[in-house]
């Protein structure tokens, strides 16, 4: 199948055990990768995400940092929500940074930021939803689906938690089920020519 326009964006979510699987998966993207990607994990308000931004860096051939407000995505680059706010894109491409409530008692959640980027992004838009303990990105992933966007879900059999993956599957199906190093390795197939 033929696209009618090239992919954009990379949207990547998860919660417990999401580390492990985001750091096997961006292992497997090379250093040239032509997309940007953006992450939200879960984590404690006092997080420093600068600091886990250096410890994926080390750890993957992508240039990780923390995405800042108003900043646009770039390619080849991994940006990762910053601890107790929401990132969104916006129509421009940029990030936006929000203090507005939980969603899925999670802030930044993973919805907010896959709603978001299917908005802008829609069938250029890949969305990723990995390990987790709740069924925060489920409803988000269903709409990245939905605008036509290529949705790929952690198999639930690798996943330390489960019900985030499972939640996604139960809202109906995804294009791809795979463990952590195949969702890296079909993100590679999808956009490096």
């Amino acid at each position: 199948m033929v696209r009618a326009q090239p992919y954009k964006a990379v949207v990547i979510g998860g919660s417990a055990g999401g580390r492990e699987a985001l750091f096997a998966l961006l292992a497997e993207l090379p250093a040239d990768f032509p997309l940007g990607v953006v992450v939200v994990l879960h984590m404690h308000p006092q997080s420093d995400a600068g600091e886990l931004a250096e410890t994926f860096g080390r750890r993957c051939p992508l240039v990780v940092s923390e995405a800042l407000e108003k900043t646009p995505l770039l390619a080849g680059r991994v940006y990762l929500a910053p601890a107790n706010y929401h990132l969104l894109i916006e129509n421009n491409g940029c990030f936006a940074l929000s203090i507005d409530p939980k969603v899925n008692y999670s802030r930044p959640a993973i919805d907010v930021l896959f709603e978001s980027a299917a908005e802008v992004w829609q069938s250029s838009l890949i969305g990723v939803l990995l390990s987790g303990a709740s069924r925060d990105g489920a409803d988000g992933l269903a709409r990245i689906s939905a605008l036509g966007g290529f949705t790929i879900v952690q198999d639930p059999k690798t996943a330390s938690s489960p019900i985030m993956p499972q939640a996604a599957l139960a809202l109906g199906p995804v294009d791809r089920v795979l463990d952590p190093t195949g969702i890296g390795q079909c993100l590679v197939k999808l956009v490096v020519a």
